[in-house]
This record gives structure tokens, C-alpha cells and sequence, in this order.
């Protein structure tokens, strides 16, 4: 039976796990969405990509990598997974490197968040993490845009079935 061949890699069919992002209504630009595949086809993060430029490039991606993703795993001074993928969908070949971090207190609804700022070496980047309580780190990069603390209250949970893959 030769010509039965199993595929090359399993496509993972959604996360378990809510994808906290703006809500693609809420959004006035084009959104693309992105599942990170384990080699096992579990989801290791989904991605959102908001574009706000009329199809010039991405405004934003938001990223949601649950513990364990390799995703998750950067050297020192290495820019987060969302950071290089803004800069892959621009063009932007340079080096970018993080310089600093500093963690400010936000509010989003009724909880306290710690989020970090990571300021990057291209000044047009704006980045900004958090934990959330079940483990997923929300990643935040921006294009040419400060990242408020307004934004945070446009944050909400996508569900699931929102990726899942028919």
C-alpha cells in the first residue's frame, strides 16, 4: 500500500486555550490570524494581525503563546516572536534587538496587570507583555504606534472555536 502516505505534518485544528485579542469587529482594518503548530499538531500560539494601513502592512500583532512554546523560549537582547514577525511583514530586514525592559502596573477591567514595555532598538516598535493567570503570555507589538493603556481595555476573550480549522 505505498500510495497510502500520511501527511508530512499534523495541522493543529485550534488552541485550548482563549485567545485574548481585540475583537475583529471592533477592528476598522483588515485582520489576519495565525496558529503556531507543534510537530505533535497541537497549537503552541495563535497570532492576530491587525492592519490598519490599507493593506501597506500590519499596524499590530497580537500574540498568544500558552507555557511551553518554543515560541516563548528568547536569548538575551532576542526580540519576541510578534516583534520579528511585524518586522518580517514589513519588509524591515534590519537587526532589532530589545534594550530595556520596565514592568508598569495597568488595570484591565477589574484585574491588575503587570505589563512589561520592552523597548527595542528600531524606536518605531512598540512592545508590551503580560501574563495572564492560566499561563498564556499576551505579546503586543506595534508598528509606528504607541501602545496606551486604553488599548488594554479593547482587550477581550476570542474564543477558541473562532480557529478551528474545518
Amino acid at each position: 500500500m505505498s500510495f497510502l502516505r500520511r501527511r508530512s505534518a499534523a495541522t493543529p485544528i485550534g488552541p485550548d486555550f482563549d485567545v485574548l485579542a481585540m475583537d475583529p469587529g471592533d477592528w476598522p482594518g483588515d485582520l489576519g490570524a495565525g496558529l503556531l503548530p507543534a510537530p505533535d499538531g497541537s497549537c503552541q500560539g495563535v497570532f492576530l494581525r491587525y492592519d490598519l494601513f490599507g493593506g501597506r502592512g500590519p499596524a499590530m500583532i497580537i500574540g498568544n503563546l500558552p507555557e511551553g512554546s518554543p515560541a516563548r523560549d528568547l536569548g538575551e537582547g532576542q526580540v519576541p516572536f510578534e516583534v520579528a514577525q511585524l518586522l518580517a511583514a514589513l519588509g524591515n530586514d534590519e537587526p532589532v534587538h530589545v534594550l530595556e525592559t520596565e514592568d508598569v502596573p495597568v488595570m484591565h477591567e477589574d484585574n491588575l496587570l503587570i505589563v512589561r514595555r520592552l523597548k527595542c532598538s528600531e524606536g518605531r516598535i512598540s512592545c508590551t507583555q503580560f501574563d495572564r493567570s492560566d499561563g498564556v503570555l499576551v505579546t503586543i507589538a506595534s508598528w509606528d504606534r504607541p501602545i496606551t493603556d486604553e488599548l488594554y481595555q479593547l482587550l477581550k476573550p476570542l474564543p477558541a472555536e473562532m480557529f478551528q480549522q474545518a
